[in-house]
C-alpha cells in the first residue's frame, strides 16, 4: 500500500540556511517516527508559501544518506488570505504496511496550528 505521510515546518527568515536546515530537520523526523527506507518512497512533493523564494527546500533530502535517487518536486502553495506565512510542506509517498492511523504525520515550530486534531491524538 502506498500511503501518504504528511509533514510541515514554518522558517523565520526567507534565508537558505534556515530553509534547508528546518527541511532537514523536518525530513528527519517525518523519517524518525515512521521509519522510512528510502528504497520504499515513490517521491516526495514539497510546497512552499509564496514568501519562501531564497533556495529550493528539496536541497535538504539529498544531506540524508540513502536518499540520492528518491523523486523530488518542490512548487509553491496557493495563496490563500491570512494563511500561515512561510511555511514548508512535505507530502512523501511511502510504500508500508503501516494502516492510515498509523502513521505519524509531523508538524513543527508554527505548523502545528495546521493540524491542531492530529497533535493531540498523539498526545493521548
Amino acid at each position: 500500500m502506498i500511503r501518504g505521510i504528511r509533514g510541515a515546518t514554518t522558517v523565520k527568515e526567507n534565508n537558505t540556511e534556515e530553509i534547508v536546515e528546518k527541511t532537514e530537520e523536518l525530513v528527519r523526523t517525518m523519517i524518525a517516527e515512521n521509519k522510512i527506507d528510502p528504497s520504499d518512497v515513490s517521491s516526495v512533493i514539497i510546497s512552499v508559501t509564496e514568501d519562501i523564494t531564497a533556495t529550493f527546500p528539496a536541497k535538504a533530502l539529498r544531506l540524508v544518506d540513502g536518499w540520492t535517487y528518491v523523486p523530488v518536486m518542490c512548487m509553491r502553495e496557493i495563496p490563500v488570505p491570512d494563511s500561515l506565512p512561510k511555511c514548508i510542506r512535505i507530502m512523501m509517498h511511502v510504500n508500508t504496511i503501516a494502516s492510515q492511523k498509523e502513521i505519524s504525520h509531523v508538524y513543527l515550530e508554527d505548523a502545528i496550528n495546521l493540524r491542531p486534531d492530529l497533535i493531540s491524538e498523539k498526545n493521548q
